[in-house]
Order: structure tokens, then C-alpha cells, then sequence
């Protein structure tokens, strides 16, 4: 009895692993399915038509740029280069990507969540102060201050945030868990969609003002 129950406790823990893989990219269906935009010579997979591999040449697996500081004069002082499927043909189907930030003094990557995929950041330069909050209803906040060669890891799903504490510009680089992770961020999300949501809505959401809502709705 003790084997068949450590083998139904096996085959649990498997069916487990595999209902929660289904919520990230799936596993390659071949050695490479590079990004193409010509139907004609592909076959639709996870999301993109894939190349025919004898057609595919050493570009479709090559990124050049990551080494140029993004432009962040705007409103939040950030600037993200994002090295996805749409950047990178090479990436469909790996379930990876990747991502240069840049922070002014004071910038701010606003709290925000990739829908489909977590999150590893490196810092290189600077000091930013990274977080995310769970889910309800703890809502608990985990914080830390980052030097440079300091490494933080975002949860799948949770919203999180960094922020340039130093008087000098911020530069990190983050790898996703997904060819194409998304990102919503909440502010333009709650704020600025279109179209709008209804301010009632939102007044009671947040237990604002509702002319503030509507002065929220205008800045984005």
C-alpha cells in the first residue's frame, strides 16, 4: 500500500506541474519555429507562423541595440527596450525574452504585471528600490533596495514596480518567462482605457471624489 500510495502521490504532483505549465508559453514543437509573417510558407504555432527551419538563417536568432540607453525624458523618467517574438523571430515558441530598462533620476517604472510571465531583474547601475504586493487579501508588499550586481525576481502575475532612488540615471536588464509576456500597466489600465470606464465605477472602486476620477481619466 505504502508504493501505490507514493505513486498516487506522484502522479498528483504530475498532473499538477502539468495543469500549471498550461499557463505559460508552451513547450517547442520542434528544435526552432521562427517568427514569420507570411502565411504562405508557415504553419500557425503558439501565437506566430513559423518559418520553414531550412529557410532560416542566423538573423532570424539576433538582437542588436541593447547596449544603447532608451530615451527617458517622459513622464515617468523610464524608458523599457523589449527584446520579444516581435523583436526576435528566433524567440516563438522558447518561452523567454527580454528587457533593458532605463531610469532617470527619480523615474519610475510604474506598478504594473506581465499576464504571462514572471519576472528575474539584474541591476548593472544605479539604485532603484523594487517591489511587488500579493494577491487579496494579504496585499503584502515585499521590498528592496538594489546596488548594482543585485538580483530580484517579480512572481508571475504580481504587481510590481521599481523606482530610482539615486541622484544618478538606473540601468537593468530582465529576463521573462515568456516569448511575449505582456504588460498592463495599472494606472493606464484603470485610468486610461478606452473606452473610459464609468467614473461611478471607479469612484466607488477607489472611495475618490468623483471630479477627482474624472481629473485621474484626463491625465491618461
Amino acid at each position: 500500500m505504502k508504493g501505490i500510495h507514493s505513486i498516487l502521490i506522484a502522479f498528483s504532483l504530475l498532473a499538477l506541474a502539468c495543469s500549471l505549465a498550461s499557463a505559460y508559453d508552451p513547450s517547442p514543437l520542434q528544435d526552432f519555429c521562427v517568427a514569420v509573417k507570411d502565411i504562405k510558407n508557415g504553419v500557425f504555432v503558439n501565437g506566430k507562423f513559423c518559418k520553414d527551419p531550412k529557410l532560416a538563417v542566423a538573423e532570424d536568432f539576433f538582437f542588436s541595440g541593447l547596449n544603447k540607453p532608451g530615451n527617458t525624458a517622459n513622464l515617468v523618467g523610464s524608458n523599457v527596450t523589449m527584446v520579444n517574438v516581435d523583436a526576435l523571430p528566433g524567440l516563438n515558441t522558447l518561452g523567454i525574452s527580454l528587457v533593458r530598462i532605463d531610469y532617470a533620476p527619480n523615474g519610475v517604472n510604474p506598478p504594473h504585471t506581465h499576464p504571462r510571465g514572471s519576472e528575474i531583474l539584474l541591476l548593472v547601475q544605479g539604485t532603484l528600490l523594487v517591489g511587488f504586493v500579493t494577491s487579496n487579501t494579504d496585499n503584502r508588499l515585499f521590498t528592496k533596495i538594489l546596488n548594482p550586481g543585485d538580483v530580484f525576481v517579480f512572481p508571475f502575475g504580481m504587481i510590481h514596480f521599481q523606482f530610482n532612488i539615486g541622484k544618478t540615471a538606473a540601468v537593468a536588464f530582465a529576463g521573462l518567462s515568456s516569448q511575449n509576456a505582456g504588460v498592463i500597466t495599472i494606472a493606464n489600465a484603470v485610468f486610461g482605457s478606452n473606452p473610459p470606464i464609468n467614473p461611478d465605477v471607479l469612484t466607488k472602486a477607489f472611495q475618490l471624489d468623483k471630479n477627482t476620477v474624472k481629473y485621474l481619466q484626463s491625465r491618461f
